[in-house]
């Protein structure tokens, strides 16, 4: 009777593990939401009111653009802003944005990459609410989260709410790099936090609220559309191509640790078929690899070295580190045969600090500089803590 009851208690004991394993397994291969595919979420809050939205060639919902769904669904949006890359997104790094008018829908389309980075109260008139909705990489550098920041403070000063839909971060699973410090903030580096700082974001925009890094931040009337089966660790094979030069997975991968490149004379692939997927210079001591930068129409219209031979290493097979990798950037500042002339001034905007470029040049090594970042990493993470949404 006893043994009986014994293998009963067992039987019922491995049919719930079976079912937690199988409730668990379902739960983690459940396909993720984004916030615009929850059209029932937001469409209540747009109802009656004029919208503008802040939005490019990755707000879709499915193969839809947000901008077509919400029209056909009555609301009444009145302004497109238009961040860098174009609302298309089909404008090369650095190329202007202009003002113009959607020729689908022949909306007003108002550009935030140039000279106009924020919102002025004029473009803002007549605007009940802005709607973000763009795919980012998670990189501080990557320049959609400056045109958030700035169309947050717009908002704020202007009595305009703020409509976040938010999306994956690919990068989210890691935090790493030197925090910016705030004498160096620029376009590619507005807030005080690490080059990888892995949020969402919608994470991001609540601490730019919470920590009042916006004048009049508490003003704003922010909203979140969280997403659904997200979390920091998941693996998100974005569905599009976030910008011209982040053609697939390795690319954005690789991006936070090759982008420092931008601030030097070496090349990271930009104008050819595998931009952030490899780094050279036009010397056969940088290595084995070869490939010659060209001029790609609406990718790289100017790329460093172009038309000429450059010898380095290929990347697209290699396994990305859950880090910053300094090594080829501390590796070809060794090889450089001109080391004055090796890094430009849009290196401190891109790093965030003076302090990486004079490390470098010391001769400190990578285990070294990392070091140095860990201060600065611990304090983030813990101030990080408090508006993370997502496990």
């Amino acid at each position: 009777m006893i043994q009986i009851k014994y293998f009963n208690l067992v039987l019922s004991v491995t049919v719930c593990l079976v079912a937690f394993s199988c409730q668990a397994k379902k739960t983690e291969n459940q396909a993720i939401i984004t916030g615009a595919e929850q059209i029932h979420q937001y469409l209540p809050k747009l109802k009656d009111r004029s919208v503008a939205l802040l939005v490019n060639h990755t707000s879709l919902i499915g193969e839809v653009h947000l901008l077509d769904t919400l029209l056909s669904r009555g609301v009444n949006v009145v302004k497109i802003f238009a961040p860098e890359h174009g609302f298309r997104g089909n404008l090369a790094n650095g190329e202007q944005v202009l003002d113009a008018h959607d020729a689908k829908t022949g909306l007003p389309l108002v550009s935030l990459y140039g000279k106009n980075k924020k919102p002025s109260p004029e473009q803002l008139e007549g605007v009940d609410i802005v709607v973000y909705d763009i795919q980012d990489v998670g990189a501080r550098f990557y320049t959609y989260i400056s045109s958030m920041h700035y169309m947050m403070a717009a908002c704020a000063e202007n009595n305009t709410a703020f409509l976040l839909l938010d999306r994956p971060n690919p990068n989210a699973h890691y935090i790493d790099g030197p925090v910016l410090e705030e004498a160096y903030a620029s376009f590619v580096g507005v807030h005080p936090i690490p080059i990888v700082y892995g949020m969402s974001t919608g994470e991001l925009a609540t601490m730019i609220k919470g920590e009042g890094w916006i004048n009049q931040a508490d003003q704003l009337d922010l909203s979140v559309v969280e997403l659904k089966n997200w979390k920091h660790s998941s693996i998100f094979d974005l569905p599009i191509s976030p910008s011209p030069n982040l053609p697939n997975g390795q690319s954005i991968a690789l991006y936070p640790s090759l982008c420092l490149f931008e601030g030097t004379d070496i090349s990271m692939g930009r104008g050819t078929d595998f931009p952030f997927q490899a780094v050279g210079y036009p010397d056969p001591a940088y290595g084995d690899f070869q490939f010659t930068p060209r001029s790609i129409e609406g990718v790289s219209k100017y790329p460093p070295h172009k038309n000429k031979i450059c010898y380095g290493n290929d990347l697209r097979s290699i396994n990305p580190p859950n880090r910053i990798d300094l090594a080829y950037l501390i590796q070809y500042y060794q090889l450089s045969k001109n080391k004055s002339e090796y890094f430009n001034a849009f290196f401190t905007n891109l790093s965030g600090t003076r302090k990486l470029r004079k490390q470098i040049e010391e001769g400190w090594s990578e285990g070294e500089i990392r070091a140095s970042w860990q201060e600065d990493l611990n304090k983030f993470k813990a101030k990080r803590q408090q508006y993370l949404i997502y496990e």
